[in-house]
């Protein structure tokens, strides 16, 4: 006699992703809470929190910007500019090179001074250390010429190079600046785009001669010329002119000024296509990758504060991942990690760095295309470090939570995590810290179900985790007993300020139950695991409990995900197992389930009952109520899961003589016939079980008052006729192609089915003999 078992296995019901990516949608932000809606005029939401960074300057004003000139400048320079524009000129400290030239009545960028030295050197007291006639015939002299020569054509290339830069300027740059002023003054209609252009062939100009960066002379003058046009307070020819200033290399205050000016530029969705025609994108990354944070920390807020704004836009957001912007944002993260302390002078100012950072992270993290990345970076293991260094920052924690999310759904990337150091336990400690926090504990349940589902590992250590079942178990409870749904055919109520009359407030909490449920399905496949948590009074207690007070109309994912898990438990029938102390509690409950319209309900219930009726009293609950039956018109679905599922059951009811013959009334030989025929050559494994009910079918044992359960000559003849069949090897593999396949098809073909099915041929041979 055989005794059917159903082996633990992962929920059929496919767990949804808590941030869907929606067809022909763009990506948005991550919705944050703090976040303003956007505006009438399209403006976009602020991206600092309330109550963050109170003490940042607004959004600098144009004329504010050029008045932070850089220190390169003179004096003269300054006023003399300032007067151009009819103002007087703002007060900058001098540097030591200006006081030097005006003590020694030089001019701001003085030619090279004259020397005693033919080498060009300068000597402290006026030594003159040329070579005399005569001189220089040793060694040592020797070595002073060339050097002196080397380092006079070192002086001489300066010369010339300040020369020629000076040519330069007069040739190409300067006209250009003219021209920036005439057109400026001249406020015609297309005088934006004409500006748009000269700056084109400024930059231009700049780059060929290598004048960008710190390497102009009148870089300063430079800037002040770029800066006075801000003051038309146009975006395009502001996102032109930041541009220019961030390849100037400005810092400071000027720095933050310009990053501020971009990151208003950005707020409006109507200026995402000026991003797309302008390579400014690129001068933020760049100002990421260099600019030391504990320096520049606002301006690199106000940096990553606009890429989360233009990531929004999915052509920008394609354009952002193919520059990098996923391996800067990695090298960014680490440059924070030193700053972490919470004692730490800019703590505060990482913190809301993080958030942007991480919320642009999110919205990579949408694109196929960026997993690749996020592995070869590292960055997942990096992110992990940053929910340790901020777990208190529900922002931060939620928006990378939405980054796993998504990213465990593939396996590359499920396996990057997974071999992360201490990631369970972080995520544990997170999910006992903001229990409450809804949609950070759902995307993390759904990470670690992913993690779960994949490896039979992951599954013990997360299991091993201190504190992991206290924690699951707590959750249970808390949003077991928050979930309080509207009742059925009653609209919704239009009072949204009670929780619990709002439906989306057991929506969500029964969101973060079917989560829960599916890792705790998923830990009991592992067969270290799966007994103590059969064991567990209280785990089986919320899960009847669920079964019990749940429509399958309202939560049919819940359900089929706890029917998972108790088929799972069912497995172990260890006397500790509380499943099997109330399996005929737990075969009432299924029935709502096997008897609905839910497939996957009816596939999960059908399981449930393969294990449960091992025991009489079940197998007994089953015939009483005509179970068996609605079991015997499963063979007929044609899913060879089910049929599998079916069979379990029928295997174990006809261990008993009366149900053997209840079942032989019904024509499950006859089914079970059919369900060979057709599922055999390509399922050895439910072809073996089909021949396994049918033994039992076939006993002729029981009490002298058992009817027998043979059966009749036109049966055997079916039956013998498909046996015969799938005994010869040729025929029973001649459906199969590819040799690999064909090794693994006689594999199971031997395994499987074989043993069984000589066994069932002879012994029927015999009874019609």
């Amino acid at each position: 006699m055989f005794v059917a078992y159903q082996k633990p296995r992962l929920p059929v019901a496919q767990d949804e992703d808590p941030d869907p990516v929606r067809p022909m949608a763009l990506p948005k932000p991550p919705s944050d809470p703090l976040e303003l809606k956007r505006g009438a005029v399209g403006a976009r939401a602020r991206f600092l929190r309330a109550g963050s960074l109170t003490t940042l300057p607004s959004v600098a004003r144009p004329t504010e910007v050029w008045e932070i000139v850089n220190s390169d400048s003179s004096p003269e320079q300054r006023e003399l500019s300032a007067k151009g524009r009819g103002r007087r000129a703002p007060y900058v400290e001098p540097t030591d090179r200006e006081r030097r030239d005006k003590d020694s009545g030089g001019p701001s960028n003085p030619a090279p001074p004259r020397t005693n030295s033919v080498s060009g050197l300068r000597f402290p007291g006026g030594v003159d250390s040329s070579i005399r006639p005569g001189e220089g015939t040793g060694a040592g002299a020797g070595a002073r010429t060339e050097l002196g020569t080397e380092l006079g054509n070192r002086d001489k290339s300066a010369s010339q190079a300040a020369e020629d830069q000076s040519v330069v300027w007069n040739v190409k740059i300067f006209p250009l600046l003219q021209e920036l002023e005439s057109i400026a003054a001249g406020g015609s209609e297309d005088a934006v785009e004409r500006l748009c252009d000269v700056c084109d062939c400024l930059h231009g100009a700049l780059a060929e001669q290598g004048m960008l960066g710190r390497r102009c002379r009148k870089r300063a003058g430079l800037l002040r010329a770029l800066f006075c046009l801000i003051d038309l307070n146009s975006a395009q020819l502001n996102l032109q002119l930041a541009k220019l200033t961030l390849e100037l290399n400005v810092s400071g205050k000027n720095l933050l000024n310009i990053c501020k000016l971009i990151f208003k530029i950005s707020r409006s969705e109507s200026n995402d296509i000026l991003f797309q025609n302008n390579s400014i994108i690129d001068s933020l990354l760049c100002v990421l990758r260099c600019e030391d944070v504990c320096g520049s920390g606002e301006a690199v807020l106000y940096c990553v504060g606009t890429l989360k704004f233009l990531s929004g836009n999915s052509a920008l957001l394609r354009l952002l991942l193919a520059k990098d912007c996923v391996g800067v944002a990695t090298l960014l993260i680490q440059k924070l990690h030193p700053l972490a302390q919470p004692d730490h002078t800019q703590f505060t100012i990482a913190g809301h760095i993080h958030v942007q950072l991480t919320a642009t992270l999110r919205n990579l993290a949408d694109l196929p295309e960026s997993r690749p990345l996020f592995v070869s970076h590292c960055t997942l293991t990096e992110l992990c470090l940053v929910l340790r260094h901020h777990h208190g920052d529900q922002d931060i924690c939620t928006n990378i939570a939405r980054v796993f999310s998504k990213l465990s759904s593939y396996s590359e990337c499920c396996l990057a995590l997974a071999q992360t150091p201490g990631c369970y336990t972080l995520f544990i400690e997170l999910l006992s810290k903001h229990q409450r926090k809804q949609d950070l504990v759902v995307r993390l349940l759904f990470t670690l179900g992913n993690l779960t589902s994949r490896s039979s590992e992951a599954r013990k250590h997360l299991f091993t985790t201190e504190g992991c079942m206290s924690v699951l178990l707590g959750l249970y409870h808390t949003y077991h007993g928050k979930w309080d749904p509207p009742p059925a055919h009653t609209p919704p109520a239009r009072d949204t300020c009670n929780p619990r009359t709002s439906p989306l407030g057991w929506r969500e909490s029964k969101d973060v139950l079917v989560k829960l449920v599916r890792v705790l399905a998923n830990m009991s496949i592992h067969p270290a695991v799966g007994p103590t948590l059969a064991a567990n009074t209280d785990l089986i207690h919320y899960l009847l409990d669920t079964l019990e007070l749940r429509s399958m109309q309202e939560s049919e994912e819940l359900l089929v995900n706890v029917a998972a898990t108790i088929n799972n438990l069912s497995f172990y029938q260890e006397d500790s197992s509380v499943v099997r102390d109330r399996g005929l509690t737990v075969a009432k409950l299924l029935l709502k389930l096997l008897l609905s319209s839910s497939m996957d309900g009816m596939l999960e219930a059908t399981r449930v009952f393969g294990n449960l009726s091992q025991s009489r009293e079940v197998c007994d609950f089953i015939i009483q109520n005509k179970v068996h039956q609605f079991v015997v018109t499963l063979l007929d679905s044609k899913s060879p899961e089910v049929c599998f599922s079916a069979c379990g059951v029928l295997t174990n009811l006809a261990l008993d003589p009366p149900s053997r013959t209840t079942l032989t009334q019904e024509g499950a030989h006859t089914k079970l016939a059919d369900c060979l025929r057709d599922f055999g050559p390509v399922d050895w494994q439910l072809a073996g079980l089909v021949c396994q009910t049918l033994w039992n079918l076939t006993e002729e044992g029981g009490t002298e008052t058992d009817p027998p359960s043979t059966l009749n000559n036109q049966e055997r003849e079916a039956l013998l006729e498909v046996l015969s069949l799938y005994l010869n090897e040729e025929d029973a593999l001649q459906w199969t192609s590819g040799d690999d396949m064909r090794d693994f098809h006689r594999l199971c073909w031997e395994l499987e089915f074989l043993p069984v099915a000589q066994r069932l041929r002879d012994r029927i041979q015999t009874q019609t003999d």
